[in-house]
């Protein structure tokens, strides 16, 4: 039996090995398979390196189809979602490879440009269920989510600075590239250069696909592959995957995925659709050209970034007069980026249902008496009034003191569509019609605050959150009427719901008065009020600037870099990636009341 044992032990740890070699081999073909892409994409290559990377394709070419074949022969469970989709993928490839070869008309699917696609999406899924295996591992979720977002940046920036990706004598430097990097990812919208006179189409490409990245954030896409493709996840990776996409439950995890890829692209399509019929046939440009305007104008609104093809950004004269419709669209973008995509799924599940009332009603009146459903959840209705509320009072404020200033020049139709556009960009987008240093003092003051405040909690926006804002509003009004809990819309807020908006003004706070501090010091003959102005525009990821991006030097580019991380990723996030959670003890403290006031 010791015998029999031994041989089993030796076996377990012969195999245990054997699979550890062979997820190395994945990973490390998988990697150098994406930089080869990114190689020969990037740069003009002599015949004996473009023999490497074609020796490289062909060579994944084969690994990925023998892997996935065996993974379908030899898998215990026949039926894993993984083995069965990746290997008929595999004969797919197979059949089209042929079929290309020996049908000219067909000669697409044995391009390279097919081949190279198709190994581009499996070397991301293969990393993508590496980084999973990292999340079994009980690693940190916050670290985890900081090094995802970290990686993507890098690589951002090593694609930003190929020679391909900008226009001839143009080269990045390190730094630009980072910056313009980090802004993409962290859906800013901040440039140290002008996007339209630096990039060609296949940067501006890049920075677009970035954006997307950004917003729909490293771990969702990296969810969808492992749902998609991979079937089961543990327990712990499913606790992290939920917080990460806002999901209550386990069991609605995969359709919160859903929604939010669903809701994504399919807004941004539409988005696509509209801006493109404002705007065909008024520009001067090809279709073709007209067509990635609209796309990335369309991604760029939705993802709250605030990046434009144009120069001058959406202030450019080609856009600026007789384009109302096309402002109109991109607040609308803009405003359904910002509101999060669980109030989105909130109004989608109140239409429906109204929809249905209304069809019910038709045939049987009486089916519809009685009271109406509370369908509207406390988040939504925080963030729809805050929403209002603040859309509201931005363009008042701002029609009012610029209808005679910036805005004196136009019509009276413009100045109410370019007042309202400019309350809601500072809701994280960015753009901006007009240039900011010809507002007034006041203008600037409220613009600061709507970028301080930001869209909604799990949206493309950044800032400290309307619902943030909202509970410390009704915590401030409890304790004026000297009430024991903090309640809205007849519900009573948690305690950690309160305790978690005071920590994240206080630290917000912090950290933009830290950051100017330094930011003076770095740049000691800026005006102050432009770097307060950079600073609350970097870490609320709006991307409005007063002209002073440009000016920084390496120093002060690197910390407003920073800054953008730190506001993408979520302060809190930062700082608990950063430290162990603190062991739970059994016992409390002696309360006691502290003198305020």
């Amino acid at each position: 039996m010791s015998g029999n044992g031994g041989v089993f032990g030796l076996c377990t740890k012969f195999k245990a090995r054997i699979t550890f070699l062979s997820k190395c081999l994945v990973f490390v073909v998988s990697l150098s398979l994406l930089l080869s892409i990114i190689i020969d994409y990037g740069f003009d290559l002599n015949a004996q390196e473009s023999a490497t990377v074609n020796f490289v394709y062909n060579f994944s070419w084969w690994f990925f189809i023998l892997l996935y074949s065996l993974e379908f022969i030899f898998k215990r469970r026949f039926i894993d979602r993984h083995s069965v989709v990746m290997s008929a993928v595999a004969a797919l490839l197979i059949l089209l490879s042929i079929v290309g070869k020996l049908f000219p008309a067909l000669h697409f699917f044995g391009s390279k440009l097919f081949v190279c696609s198709l190994l581009g999406i499996f070397s991301v899924v293969e990393l993508s269920r590496s980084l999973v295996r990292v999340i079994d591992k009980k690693t940190n979720p916050a670290l985890l989510l900081s090094a995802a977002f970290l990686v993507i940046i890098v690589l951002g920036t090593l694609l930003l600075m190929v020679p391909r990706s900008t226009l001839p004598n143009i080269r990045l430097s390190v730094v630009d590239a980072l910056f313009v990097s980090t802004s993409a990812v962290c859906v800013t919208g901040l440039s140290p250069v002008d996007i339209s006179s630096t990039f060609t189409l296949s940067g501006q490409t890049i920075i677009l696909l970035l954006i997307q990245i950004g917003a729909l954030g490293i771990m969702t896409i990296t969810s969808a592959f492992t749902l998609f493709f991979m079937g089961e996840t543990s327990l712990h990776n499913q606790f992290a995957l939920r917080d990460f996409v806002g999901s209550d439950t386990f069991s609605s995890l995969i359709s919160t995925l859903l929604y939010i890829l669903g809701f994504t692209f399919a807004i941004e399509m539409v988005g696509f659709l509209l801006i493109w019929l404002s705007v065909h046939n008024t520009l001067g440009i090809s279709i073709g050209e007209e067509i990635f305007f609209s796309l990335f104008h369309s991604v760029s609104a939705f993802c709250n970034a605030g990046f434009s093809t144009l120069g001058n950004n959406l202030g450019n004269s080609l856009i600026l007069s007789h384009h109302n419709n096309f402002y109109i669209i991109v607040s609308i973008l803009v405003i359904l980026g910002g509101i999060g995509f669980p109030i989105l799924v909130n109004v989608k599940s109140m239409v429906k249902y109204y929809l249905q009332r209304v069809f019910v009603s038709g045939k049987d009146p009486a089916a519809t008496k009685g009271r109406l459903w509370h369908l509207a959840n406390l988040n939504t209705k925080m963030v729809l009034y805050g929403t209002a509320a603040l859309l509201l009072s931005g363009t008042l404020i701002i029609a009012v003191f610029e209808w005679n200033g910036a805005f004196a020049s136009m019509r009276t139709a413009d100045k109410i569509i370019h007042s309202f556009f400019n309350s809601v960009s500072p809701r994280t987008a960015g753009f901006n019609s007009v240039d900011l240093t010809s507002f007034s003092s006041v203008s600037i003051v409220v613009y600061t605050i709507l970028m301080w405040i930001g869209g909604a909690s799990q949206s493309t926006a950044g800032g400290v959150k309307v619902n943030t804002v909202m509970v410390a509003i009704a915590n401030f009004r409890s304790i004026l009427k000297g009430s024991g809990s903090v309640n809205l819309f007849n519900r009573e807020i948690s305690s950690y719901s309160v305790k978690r908006a005071s920590a994240i003004i206080f630290g917000s706070l912090i950290t933009i008065l830290l950051f100017w501090i330094v930011l003076i010091a770095v740049e000691p003959l800026i005006p102050p009020y432009k770097l307060v102005f950079e600073v609350v525009s970097a870490i609320s990821t709006v991307g409005s600037s007063l002209d002073l991006t440009p000016e920084l030097g390496t120093s002060a580019k690197l910390l407003i870099s920073l800054l953008m991380f730190i506001g993408r990723v979520g302060l809190t996030t930062v700082l608990m990636s950063m430290m162990h959670n603190s062991r739970k003890v059994a016992y409390k403290y002696p309360c006691d009341n502290v003198i305020i006031n």
